[in-house]
């Protein structure tokens, strides 16, 4: 079974390399954990981006249920100013993922090869965002049953697949366990793993 995922850093070379219009299926992807298939069939009227909402109607995603996603502030901003360059190009385009007003039926494959050659992550594959996205949220400390309402996961055996853990998740829990330990139990809550020792 796969278990590829790109880390933050590899996010943002790709980013930085990708097309305009392919930087915006996968800046939702990164964030949302959404599928190929639903964020390409994604329309504006399906956006309010001054509550930061996103959402997808019944019948448009693979378990044919909709549902609500909350989108982050980076995903907001670059649809907000992807949106502004339709307008002024393309006024009468209703997809949000699109090329020159022609929507986007999948993710460019030359483009997405080239640009992962280009930013050294040669063999990543889009659907690394969805396992991205998941570990992400779990991560951030999402509950797990809203993080499968994100993802659109109705069970929790596909969700743990999707749950990928790195040699870095694995020393932070070692650190976590250590603090743990040096305060006698007592659950804290630090970024810095720097708890002082109880007396």
């Amino acid at each position: 079974m796969r278990q590829g995922f790109f880390t933050e850093d590899e996010f943002k070379v790709l980013r930085a390399v990708l097309p305009d219009h392919v930087k915006v299926p996968l800046i939702m992807a990164y964030w949302t954990g959404m599928r190929a298939g639903e964020v390409l069939k994604l329309q504006w009227d399906q956006l309010d981006m001054e509550q930061g909402l996103l959402r997808l109607e019944p019948g448009t995603t693979k378990n044919n249920q909709g549902r609500l996603l909350p989108l982050t502030k980076e995903v907001v901003e670059a649809l907000w100013q992807w949106r502004q360059a339709t307008l002024r190009r393309y006024p009468t385009c209703v997809w949000v993922c699109h090329y020159r007003g022609k929507r986007l039926r999948q993710v460019p494959r030359k483009r997405w090869i080239k640009a992962c050659d280009r930013a050294g992550l040669k063999g990543k594959i889009f659907h690394d965002l969805r396992r991205t996205a998941v570990r992400n949220m779990v991560r951030a400390g999402v509950p797990e049953r809203v993080a499968m309402s994100i993802s659109g996961h109705k069970t929790r055996s596909v969700f743990d697949r999707y749950h990928i853990v790195s040699q870095d998740d694995l020393w932070a829990a070692k650190q976590r366990l250590e603090v743990f330990a040096a305060v006698g139990g007592v659950t804290v809550n630090t970024e810095t793993f720097a708890a002082p020792r109880t007396p």
